[in-house]
């Protein structure tokens, strides 16, 4: 009996040892599975359709980079790359309903400076953080704006819009796709540094606001270059100046802004693609190495040219750094231009 009871007791210990084991080892197991899985789920990836969500509306400059870098992605992946757009309401729009997707590459927001970094100086309860819903997958480009008149407005550059708005108070408008987004801040912006006067007329949409600008409605726009250019080089526009530093190579001839007495003024509208947050690593790596190859293709190059854009370079780590300051560059600039959130 004594002999059996020992024998038991050796295979009761036997038992807990060999599970104390199993316990210790469970967590490595896991970590083990899931790096696996992840690492396989990359290899697979993509395996269907993937979707690109936009908060503009079709033609703008921003949707045509958004399709040319969708054609060289369905060459990479070997897969279809939809571009979703979902215009209204300064991108929030957009940008919840990427935020509301799995988190599994296959639903990306393609955003732009106003959606990522302005709006969080404009809306007091905004329905989703930059930086805590969404991780950085690629920087796409980043573009000047023109400031633009009618070709019969008399005014030619920004000291003759200036002298012409004190001649005539209350008569000069300017139109912007909407409030709120990087056209409409930066003339605030320029309305405080030069005092100039001019009521803002929103627009749904960059296209209508070039229309109403074209039909006398408004008479200054101050947008990026992709449908503002070619009637400015057809001479149904004035470009009288453009945001950047520098001037823009093709037209030589416009000063910028800083050139024309603000001295320190710079302002880019960009564009930067997005995940939310939880997306795999191994996931958004293929992915970025997609973007930046389809970056290097004709048909990329030429979108980001014709808006006047160059292209946004950094790793994912600049990126994402480049857009906290963004982010405290523009809440800085809101406050300073009177802009309050709402």
């Amino acid at each position: 009996m004594k002999k059996h009871l020992l024998i038991g007791e050796a295979a009761r210990r036997s038992f807990i040892g060999a599970t104390a084991k199993a316990l210790l080892l469970t967590p490595l197991i896991l970590v083990a599975t899931l790096s696996f899985a992840q690492g396989n789920a990359a290899s697979d990836f993509p395996s269907h359709p993937i979707r690109l969500v936009g908060g503009f509306a079709a033609g703008q400059s921003s949707d045509v980079i958004a399709r040319a870098y969708a054609a060289a992605l369905q060459r990479i992946l070997k897969t279809a790359v939809i571009v979703d757009n979902k215009p209204g309401a300064n991108g929030v729009l957009a940008a919840q309903s990427a935020k509301a997707a799995e988190p599994d590459g296959y639903t990306l927001l393609f955003g732009t400076s106003g959606q990522l970094v302005i709006n969080p100086a404009l809306y007091a309860k905004l329905p989703y953080s930059t930086s805590d819903d969404f991780v950085p997958v690629a920087p796409i480009a980043r573009g000047r704006l023109f400031l633009v008149v009618n070709k019969d407005f008399p005014a030619s550059s920004l000291k003759e819009l200036l002298a012409y708005s004190k001649a005539n108070p209350g008569k000069l408008s300017f139109g912007s796709g909407g409030r709120g987004i990087t056209s409409h801040l930066a003339m605030e912006i320029l309305k405080s540094a030069t005092g100039l006067d001019a009521s803002h007329v929103p627009y749904k949409g960059a296209t209508p606001a070039l229309n109403g600008l074209m039909a006398g409605d408004v008479q200054v726009l101050f947008d990026s270059g992709g449908s503002l250019l070619p009637l400015v080089n057809s001479g149904k526009l004035k470009a009288i100046a453009v945001s950047t530093k520098d001037r823009y190579p093709p037209l030589p001839k416009v000063e910028t802004v800083a050139e024309q007495g603000v001295p320190g003024f710079e302002i880019y509208a960009w564009n930067a693609v997005l995940a939310p947050a939880k997306t795999p690593p191994a996931v958004v790596n293929r992915l970025n190495a997609a973007f930046v190859e389809a970056s290097k293709s004709e048909v990329v190059t030429m979108a980001v040219r014709a808006a006047a854009h160059d292209a946004l370079q950094m790793d994912l780590p600049q990126l994402s750094q480049f857009m906290k300051s963004e982010t405290a560059r523009w809440a800085q600039a809101a406050a300073a231009a009177g802009v309050k959130p709402e």
